[in-house]
């Protein structure tokens, strides 16, 4: 969904994750996505994710703006499926309609957690916004990623 859209190489996201989980022992950094050719979509993810971790529970996060979106994703029924959906708040968007969603993709409603908390008011976009604009980012990130954004020259 996001094709014409300008992308940070892959070796810098993967690099800015590895540092923003630095010491966290719960966190395991996956490079699937970007080790197969070609577009990547999350029903493949999942399913690369599904082979490698039999057996495991998984939890896919987005936020309420992306929700509405989901229908639209490729195989959304395959989707819940593999997964637990948990849809986090996002400042200014009104919690999702869920009788519209289960109606384009039935079964969603067992297989969504919708949290109330926490409202983090956080994104990519504004991050990169702020840098564009000479704005400081220490608020947003984590200090060892922000120093890796401003040494490689990141999103000016």
């Amino acid at each position: 969904m996001k094709a014409g859209e300008a992308i940070t190489p892959a070796q810098d996201r993967v690099e800015m994750v590895r540092l923003a989980i630095e010491g966290l022992a719960w966190c395991r950094l996956s490079t699937v996505e970007i080790d197969r050719p070609g577009p990547t979509y999350t029903v493949d993810t999942l399913e690369a994710l599904r082979t490698e971790y039999s057996g495991a529970e998984i939890f896919f996060t987005m936020g309420w703006d992306s929700l509405p979106d989901f229908p639209r994703w490729k195989q959304p029924e395959r989707i819940i499926e593999l997964c637990t959906l948990v849809a986090l708040p996002r400042p200014g968007t009104p919690p999702p309609d869920l009788s519209e969603l289960e109606q384009e993709v039935p079964g969603l409603h067992g297989r969504l957690v919708i949290l109330e908390r926490p409202r983090v008011d956080v994104s990519s976009t504004e991050i990169r916004g702020r840098l564009a604009n000479g704005e400081p980012i220490s608020d947003l990130v984590p200090a060892a990623v922000e120093r890796y954004i401003l040494e490689k020259g990141l999103y000016r």
